[in-house]
């Protein structure tokens, strides 16, 4: 296995080696392979934010608060 700075300037090198229209289509990958990583990180719980709130939210007070929000938007939209 190479070191990262060995590593590093293998990539670099080839990269020189290739006309821009690849070198543009090796930066969308790495970028795409950035983001792909980053996504992989987990998330934290809301559930666990609020543990130490002493918040109780039921099913029921979900239910109630989408009718509240809901109960006066129109079912049919006119012609």
């Amino acid at each position: 296995m190479q070191s990262l700075a060995n590593l590093e300037q293998a990539i670099l090198e080839n990269l020189r080696q290739l006309p821009p229209e690849k070198q543009q289509e090796v930066l969308d990958f790495a970028e795409f392979l950035r983001q792909k990583t980053a996504l992989k990180q987990p998330r934290r719980s809301l559930k666990g934010l609020w543990a130490d709130l002493d918040i109780h939210i039921s099913e029921e007070d979900i239910s109630e608060a989408r009718r509240e929000m809901w109960g006066n938007f129109p079912r049919e939209f006119p012609e």
